[in-house]
């Protein structure tokens, strides 16, 4: 079979270090019978060790040629489409009741929707693993107060428990990313506050629409705007409030809009 070249609109970097895969392969520790979902497999690199310690495994891959090419491998099950298609909640119906444990070399390009399309399903998920650029897993993981620590931290620290497991460098790819990457861990809190998800992504956009502005420039005026009275200190910055703040006020105006 001819091999495979990369395609720069989807995205392919394939993973050619053995030394890392193994690393990664530790992390994951999938076990037989596990509810195993890859995001881009690709060339298999991560594939093939994973499917010899599950058995059996679903691949999510967009590339028709790779597709056709997983199809052939036994064992695998075969999704042919774009990920941010995908019902990860009819997948988790097939494999219940056991959880799903998602992982993958994200397409950099698209890693922060592809972030956001899993999760409403978060519930439905034990664990997630996936190869990111590093410079988006540290702000996944940034704590308040650090210049890293945004949008993204907030709505994923709301509903994960995540942590940077493994960094990856460039040279362990084929072809080369121009962007170091890292390997995070997210857990989904077995029971997240009670909100509105999309209530909490306009208030935490509002909070950091002008980082350098205090909170009651911003997010102050949405407040208003809404008719919010909830007690919350607005003399701070956005990067300055810890996340159990942000969905705190988030249930409040959650509530509120329930009772209007």
């Amino acid at each position: 079979m001819a091999a495979h070249i990369a395609r720069k609109r989807f995205g392919q970097h394939f993973l050619t270090d053995g030394a890392v895969i193994g690393a990664i392969v530790r992390e994951i520790d999938p076990r037989p019978g596990q509810a195993l979902v890859e995001i881009g497999p690709g060339l298999m690199a991560l594939t093939q060790p994973l499917l010899e310690r599950c058995g059996a495994m679903t691949v999510i891959e967009l590339d028709r040629d790779l597709a056709a090419r997983l199809r052939a491998r036994a064992g695998l099950q075969v999704v042919e489409a774009d990920v941010l298609t995908v019902d990860f909640g009819a997948l988790a119906d097939t494999a219940a009741p056991k959880p799903l444990r998602v992982v993958g070399n994200l397409p950099y390009n698209i890693s922060s929707p592809i972030l956001f399309h899993l999760l409403p399903w978060a519930d439905r998920v034990a664990d997630q693993h996936f190869m990111l650029q590093k410079e988006v897993v540290d702000r996944m993981v940034a704590t308040p107060g650090s210049k890293d620590f945004g949008r993204l931290s907030v709505m994923l620290q709301w509903r994960y428990y995540m942590e940077s497991v493994l960094d990856v460098p460039p040279e362990a790819f084929d072809p080369p990313p121009r962007v170091d990457s890292a390997v995070v861990r997210m857990l989904p809190w077995p029971q997240p506050a009670a909100l509105d998800p999309t209530v909490l992504e306009a208030l935490v956009q509002s909070a950091f629409s002008q980082r350098r502005k205090l909170l009651r420039h911003t997010l102050g005026r949405w407040l208003e705007a809404r008719g919010c009275t909830a007690a919350f200190d607005l003399q701070r910055r956005a990067e300055e409030v810890p996340v159990a703040e942000y969905v705190t006020l988030a249930a409040t105006v959650s509530a509120a809009d329930h009772q209007d």
